[in-house]
Parts: C-alpha cells; sequence; structure tokens
C-alpha cells in the first residue's frame, strides 16, 4: 500500500512538472526556429544561449543527483555516424517548414494557434513512415559514461554557485521590498514576472522540471512518447501521454495568463505545412536518434558528441533554408521591379 501511494505521488508530481514545462515554453517563447532567426536577424543568440542554459541546468541536476545518489540509470549515447549529419539536417529542415521546432510547436499551440495541432500528428505519420522513405539505420548504443558524471562532484560545486548567482538577485529583490502592496512593490513585482518568463529563465524552469521527472519516473521527452506511440511500445506510455496532455495543457495557461491566447483561423495550407514539418522532424529524429528536445534536455547535458553534432547540424539546416529562401524572395522582387 505504501508503495502505491509513493508511485502515485510520483506521477502526480510528475505530471505537473510536465504542465509547469509546458507553460514555462509557452511563457518563454522556447524554439530553436526563433533562435536562428535572431541570430540571423538581429546578430544576437540570447534564445540560442538560453536553449544551452537549460542544457547547463539538466546537467547541474544530474551531478548532484549523482553526488547524492539519486541518479537512476544514464541514458544511453550513440556513436556519430553519417546519419547523425543528415539526421540533424531533416530535423532543421522540418522545424523551418514547421515555422517552429518542437519546442515552438507547442508554444504556438499554447497562443491558440491551433493548426500547430497537426504538428505532433504529423510526427507521429513521420514515426510509421520513416521506413518507407528511408533505409532504417542500426542505431549504434555506446556503453561509455559521460564527462559530467564522471566529475560529478567538481561539477555539482560548480553549479550550486551559478544557481546561486543566477536564483538570488530575484529572490533578493522581493525579499528587499517589504511593502509588497505598494505601487512600487507591485512595480517590482511586475519585472520579477517578466524576468522569471525571460528566456534564460523559462529554460532554466524547463531544465529543473525535466530533470525532477527523470528523477521521478525515468527520462521523458514528448516526442518519444510521439514515437512509443508509433512504433506500439507500451512501457510507462500511459504515465507518457499524461504528461504529454499536461504539456499542453500548461503550454494553454502560459498564453491564456500571459494575454497572449488568440484564437487563430486554421487553413488546410497552414495544417499540410505543420504535418509535413511533423513529419520531417520525426524522420530526423528517429535517424539520429532523439529530436531537440531529447538533444537539448538528455544528449547535451551529458556531453554526447552526437548529440552536440546533431543540434549544430539543425541549427545550421535553419539557417541555410532561411537564407535561401529570402535569397529567393529578393531575386523574384528584383525581377518584378525591373519589368
Amino acid at each position: 500500500m505504501q508503495d502505491l501511494m509513493l508511485i502515485s505521488a510520483a506521477v502526480l508530481v510528475s505530471v505537473l512538472c510536465a504542465g509547469v514545462m509546458g507553460f514555462a515554453i509557452q511563457r518563454g517563447a522556447t524554439c530553436t526556429v526563433a533562435a536562428v532567426d535572431e541570430m540571423l536577424a538581429k546578430r544576437r543568440a540570447n534564445r540560442l544561449l538560453a536553449m544551452g542554459e537549460a542544457s547547463l541546468w539538466v546537467a547541474g541536476g544530474l551531478a548532484l543527483s549523482s553526488v547524492i545518489g539519486a541518479l537512476p540509470a544514464t541514458p544511453s549515447a550513440y556513436a556519430v555516424s553519417a546519419w547523425t549529419f543528415i539526421g540533424g539536417a531533416l530535423l532543421g529542415l522540418g522545424a523551418w517548414v514547421n515555422k517552429a521546432c518542437v519546442f515552438g510547436a507547442i508554444a504556438r499551440f499554447g497562443s491558440g494557434e491551433w493548426n500547430y495541432a497537426a504538428t505532433p500528428v504529423g510526427f507521429y505519420v513521420g514515426c510509421l513512415t520513416l521506413g518507407v522513405f528511408f533505409r532504417t539505420p542500426a542505431t549504434q548504443q555506446l556503453a561509455e559514461g559521460s564527462p559530467v558524471l564522471e566529475a560529478a562532484g567538481w561539477v555539482a560545486l560548480l553549479f550550486t554557485g551559478f544557481a546561486a548567482w543566477r536564483i538570488g538577485p530575484p529572490l533578493w529583490t522581493v525579499w528587499a521590498d517589504p511593502g509588497g502592496c505598494s505601487e512600487r512593490g507591485q512595480a517590482r513585482a511586475r519585472r520579477l514576472a517578466a524576468r522569471i518568463w525571460s528566456p534564460h529563465a523559462a529554460t532554466a524552469v524547463i531544465g529543473v522540471t525535466f530533470v525532477i521527472i527523470l528523477l521521478l519516473v525515468g527520462a521523458w521527452a514528448y516526442t518519444d512518447v510521439l514515437a512509443q506511440l508509433a512504433s506500439g511500445a507500451t512501457m510507462r506510455l500511459a504515465l507518457g501521454v499524461l504528461c504529454l496532455v499536461a504539456l499542453y495543457v500548461g503550454a494553454v495557461l502560459g498564453g491564456w495568463t500571459a494575454g497572449r491566447w488568440r484564437s487563430t483561423p486554421v487553413s488546410a495550407l497552414s495544417v499540410m505545412r505543420c504535418l509535413l514539418g511533423g513529419a520531417m522532424m520525426a524522420w530526423g529524429s528517429l535517424l539520429i536518434p532523439g529530436s531537440n528536445d531529447g538533444l537539448i534536455l538528455i544528449g547535451m547535458p551529458l556531453l554526447r558528441p552526437y548529440a552536440w553534432l546533431a543540434f549544430a547540424t539543425m541549427c545550421l539546416s535553419i539557417a541555410a533554408a532561411m537564407w535561401a529562401s529570402q535569397h529567393v524572395v529578393g531575386v523574384h522582387r528584383a525581377g518584378e521591379a525591373s519589368q
């Protein structure tokens, strides 16, 4: 009976964490496509660095868990091959076609862009059709450890200082103002809320909630749930579906509470674009293996080379697609102007 209660509590906390993760994804507008666009258009890397910070929080959380002996089995590592780069390119091109990566699709759905409900459907269809378009590679798993966990004590020590530096100033802002109901206090509260849901802080929340879920029920990525549904796998599938639903509910709550929720009409073209983009991202994820949520929250924090190379390839393919589309549009407009 006691074991059942503990399992139920772990499931409940995991589902709540998935909801908070969805809320943070929407509030922070977390998206690799938006991050690459920011680099190309504004020459800033704030969003991309924020995603790196999510990996940092996961790495620190895993190191702390290892030190206290609470870390479950380490997620698998995979060998680098040509499929790593092919998959990364497909993942990036699919995100560009979709106009949002798997994170960004959740954020946009949470803002009322209903066509992005087609993205997970497309991802599911892509998982079913991989063998139709590609010779399914034999994934080579590696038995190697992670440098992060091998030096867990030092990593945990450094991470504790980093976490105090990131969390301390916002908490001090609230603590230093006893007049929370005053106009000054309300202004500080609004600034604190804006800071909490900035891209850097939002991705930190994503990283922390992911670590909690990992410690309670094991590694979880919502794209993995879709892949398991497509393959007929039943291991922890019910829990995965619950977390998936909570993720989307949290995203909708994030959009609604931020005043971003706008019900957007759905068109056949936008639905087809999301279906195709979702399918392409699924093909890329299975070839790597790992989608950008799994790469950022599992592979990259553990310093897996395949994850870093696949994510870099994804970003480069998004940038190349953006540059090519802008170049084609520019040439077309120049041709019209000359007529």
